[in-house]
């Protein structure tokens, strides 16, 4: 055999090995009936009733947000999202930090039915790919907070405490999984 065709095979094989692993990845993901009912966030640094204003009139802005519902003195805003609509809270993060303030967490109230998880689980969303972490073994069913756990998304405390088991879970120091363009890690609140 040439050089030539044994670096001609040893490409086909690269390319059968990744074709090989996006279709083990989608059979490991699960596509199921679940749908976000609302999510709530929390603002950090929020000092004044002005900022909690700069930070909602960003908010507004987005374009799949339908209304939003804030407790100012938790500086919590609540947000009803438009029906149909492709969420993005990368997007709500940005818009957070365009106010001049930090996400100190945002918790989905996710819908599911009889979906069963357990640590390391995928879940398809939208577009969205969510990652299950440091959950024991259960079935969700109906109203169930999720939390997301990736850097920005929580405070520096939270985010150093999920960073110690982070070793079981490679793709979350990188916060990317070959294949998947938006990922986010989540945990489910008891």
């Amino acid at each position: 055999m040439s050089e030539f065709n044994i670096i001609q095979n040893d490409l086909r094989i690269n390319e059968m090995k990744k074709i090989i692993f996006v279709i083990s990845l989608f059979i490991t993901i699960k596509t199921t009936q679940a749908q976000i009912l609302t999510a709530e966030l929390v603002a950090n640094g929020l000092t004044c009733s002005m900022c909690s204003f700069a930070t909602q009139r960003q908010l507004e802005t987005i374009p799949f947000i339908d209304s939003i519902g804030s407790d100012l003195n938790h500086t919590t805003f609540i947000l009803f999202f438009k029906k149909d609509s492709i969420l993005d809270f990368n997007l709500i993060k940005k818009k957070v930090e365009d106010a001049g303030f930090s996400v100190g967490s945002l918790v989905l109230s996710f819908a599911f039915y009889n979906l069963q998880i357990d640590n390391n689980f995928h879940l398809q969303y939208q577009n969205t790919l969510f990652h299950f972490m440091d959950v024991r073994k259960q079935t969700l069913n109906g109203e169930v907070k999720i939390k997301i756990i990736d850097k920005g998304f929580l405070t520096t405390k939270e985010f150093k405490k999920y960073k110690k088991i982070a070793v079981k879970y490679p793709c979350y120091e990188t916060g990317k999984m070959e294949g998947v363009n938006k990922l986010h890690h989540i945990t489910v609140l008891q």
